[in-house]
């Protein structure tokens, strides 16, 4: 018993090892905004609130409140530290590594195969953006449960063998990783065959058909009853299966995520998918030209065809030897079976394929290959030291090439001129880039990416609207109205590119253009708080600021955990000089919920406490407010903020209360789409 345990200590170990640098990356700009770093409800860590939202949302296009509770975990514990998620991720990675380790052993007995199989899965390049991307904490997470559930189904077939009455004890254990796995990421569908796949290997509960004989004929074959028990003991998890299928084409459909038949045909998707599992092998083998995104591209048929004969003969190979090696028949139709969600007969998005979807099906060709080599060994003595020393390298190649495939993800730069050097034509990439250096304030680069992005491909919408906000920046304005208004003649329903040109049609002094831009952007979302609020600065600009008011309230209830909003607010309905427009407790409340929001650290939101504090004549806890403020806005080398605050830090010990006119302060922030996978 110890040497299992060192094996399998000494891979989580191993793997732990190899992953640290992730330790030292922050967040990227794909979906980590979305999951992590914008959004204010996971940032309040675990709430009530928080826990009802992430059992109800179809934010992100998904349904997984599991995934979202384990973020909230995160930052309840680590705060905004990626550090810290990232090792979460490691630490997932790593307790997969030893439940997959523990499954096929005690599947098998076979105590080296199954460390084999162990080691190419927490070691293989292609598991890297699995673990080192924080927002796919939802693969770990849900193969962990999934690895769980397989785990207590087998204890299940022995106990049910040797019935004992523990069994039942499993089997609703098994259900209850299931739906834990299901309610982290969709993609574990599919494990209901893989129980079915163990039932025949190595389980070996599938019995054969019986034949019903009369006389001396054979009248027709009838299924054995043990069998049909097989299918039937997997009734509850087909059920599940079928729940969070609806509940996924649901979430993904109403997020617009859903590609429709209209742009991309079924034979399209037929030829890309054959193409997709056929690439997905070669990858495993030779990992090479690993990219975060692979464009959905046209498939030529030779390559189509290619890709079948491929696919057939192996399912022809695997068939013919099923008797010999029932592992190969086994892993083969895991590794096909469970890609079939992600493999892209239902489109989602616009890539052709990726390798986190080979997080969990590359499982069943490392099962297959591990015990083929077995069996190689112990039928061809000779062999055994060469494949053993052939089994060594593989892994040292495997440790290489994850080290040197996790160096890309440091960093967005890095990562999106890596996806840039290793595909063609890739518009996504460079209107990534873009944005990457845009976050830099790299203008010039960033808008040489966006040009690059519409050369290749002149219908990009995001790059249209990211072009012309730095146009605008640049002083522009008449070629940043073109962007714009090309953005929206592609796509009308793009709220971005609405209210970024309601924006610059405010800076243009044409106020009933902007209005109707935002009017649109509304009545396409109306749970989205930019228009409201973005009426509501327009309307200051023109003087009318207690019509604005009721437009902030309006934005305030629409997106409550937005603490710069909250904090402008704030300062609005506090200083305004026009007192129809002011409210001191209103502001009140908005700036604490502000000041709390930001951590007591940001010094606006002080600023706009202290504002509160001394219209409601309380001045001397508006002079500690602003005190505070002045301090962090001089740490953060705010000068110009912190003279401001200075200013009127003297007028609350002076008794006096701030107030200032709103026509020419308030700039409308420009809007970028959030990049996604």
């Amino acid at each position: 018993m110890s040497r299992p345990r060192i094996i399998g200590l000494l891979l989580v170990l191993g793997t732990l090892a190899v992953y640290l640098p992730a330790a030292h990356h922050g967040f990227t700009l794909y979906d980590d905004g979305e999951y992590v770093t914008e959004n204010r409800i996971v940032q309040n860590g675990l709430t009530w609130a928080g826990i009802k939202w992430a059992f109800t949302t179809f934010h992100a296009s998904n349904w997984h409140p599991i995934t979202w509770l384990s973020h909230m975990l995160d930052c309840q514990l680590f705060g905004l530290n990626a550090g810290m998620h990232h090792c979460v991720n490691m630490m997932f990675h790593a307790a997969n590594v030893a439940l997959l380790f523990a499954l096929i052993w005690r599947l098998t007995g076979a105590l080296w195969p199954s460390a084999f199989v162990a080691a190419l899965f927490a070691w293989h390049p292609l598991h890297v953006e699995s673990v080192a991307w924080i927002s796919e904490r939802k693969d770990v997470l849900s193969t962990f449960f999934g690895l769980l559930a397989l785990l207590c189904y087998t204890r299940f077939a022995e106990e049910s063998k040797a019935k004992s009455p523990k069994s039942k004890v499993f089997y609703v254990l098994a259900l209850l990783m299931f739906a834990l796995g299901l309610m982290s990421k969709p993609m574990l569908v599919t494990l209901p065959f893989v129980m079915l796949l163990l039932d025949y290997w190595p389980l070996k509960r599938v019995e054969g058909c019986k034949l019903k004989v009369e006389g001396s004929k054979v009248e027709r074959f009838q299924p054995s009853t043990f069998n049909l028990r097989l299918l039937t003991e997997k009734f509850p998890f087909f059920l599940l299966s079928a729940a969070a299928c609806v509940v996924t084409f649901l979430a993904q459909h109403t997020g617009g995520a859903v590609v429709s038949m209209d742009k991309v045909s079924l034979h399209f998707r037929l030829e890309n998918a054959l193409l997709a599992y056929a690439l997905y092998l070669w990858k495993m083998i030779w990992p090479a030209k690993l990219a975060i995104i692979y464009p959905l591209e046209k498939v030529s048929a030779p390559a189509a065809a290619v890709a079948a004969a491929v696919l057939i003969f192996i399912s022809a190979a695997v068939w013919f030897g099923r008797k010999r090696g029932p592992y190969l028949l086994v892993g083969w139709l895991w590794f096909l079976g469970t890609l079939v969600p992600v493999i892209g007969l239902v489109q989602v998005g616009s890539a052709a394929m990726a390798d986190r979807y080979t997080y969990f099906p590359l499982v069943g060709i490392f099962l297959a290959a591990a015990f083929l080599a077995d069996d190689c060994a112990r039928r061809f003595g000779f062999l055994k030291i060469p494949i053993s020393i052939a089994a060594v390298l593989i892994l040292a190649a495997c440790v290489a090439l994850t080290e040197r495939q996790l160096s890309y993800w440091c960093d967005d730069e890095t990562l999106f001129r890596h996806n840039i050097a290793l595909t063609k034509d890739n518009a996504a990439a460079h209107t990534d880039l873009g944005v990457a250096l845009q976050k830099q304030d790299r203008k010039a680069g960033a808008m040489a990416e966006f040009r690059k992005a519409l050369q290749i491909a002149p219908d990009l919408v995001e790059a249209h609207n990211d072009l012309a906000n730095l146009l605008d920046d640049a002083g522009k304005p008449e070629e940043a109205l073109a962007e714009y208004q090309e953005a929206l003649r592609l796509n009308p329903d793009a709220t971005p590119s609405h209210n970024n040109l309601g924006a610059l049609y405010v800076e243009l002094g044409r106020f009933d253009a902007a209005m109707k831009q935002y009017a649109e952007s509304a009545r396409l979302d109306p749970d989205d708080w930019h228009p409201p609020y973005l009426t509501g600065q327009a309307l200051l600009k023109q003087g009318r600021d207690a019509e604005a008011i009721s437009c902030f309230r309006k934005a305030v209830l629409l997106g409550p955990d937005n603490f710069e909003m909250l904090a402008f607010v704030a300062r609005v309905l506090a200083s305004d000089e026009n007192p129809r427009a002011r409210d001191g407790h209103a502001a009140f409340v908005m700036a604490s919920k502000a000041n709390a929001l930001g951590g007591g650290f940001q010094p606006a939101t002080l600023g706009a406490l202290a504002m509160a504090y001394a219209e409601l004549g309380h001045f001397d806890d508006a002079q500690k407010a602003a005190q505070d403020a002045v301090t962090l806005a001089r740490h953060y080398n705010m000068t110009n903020d912190a003279a401001v605050i200075q200013r009127q830090l003297e007028l609350y010990k002076n008794r006096r209360p701030w107030r200032e006119s709103f026509l020419a302060t308030n700039t409308p922030p420009k809007i970028l789409p959030a990049l996604s996978h």
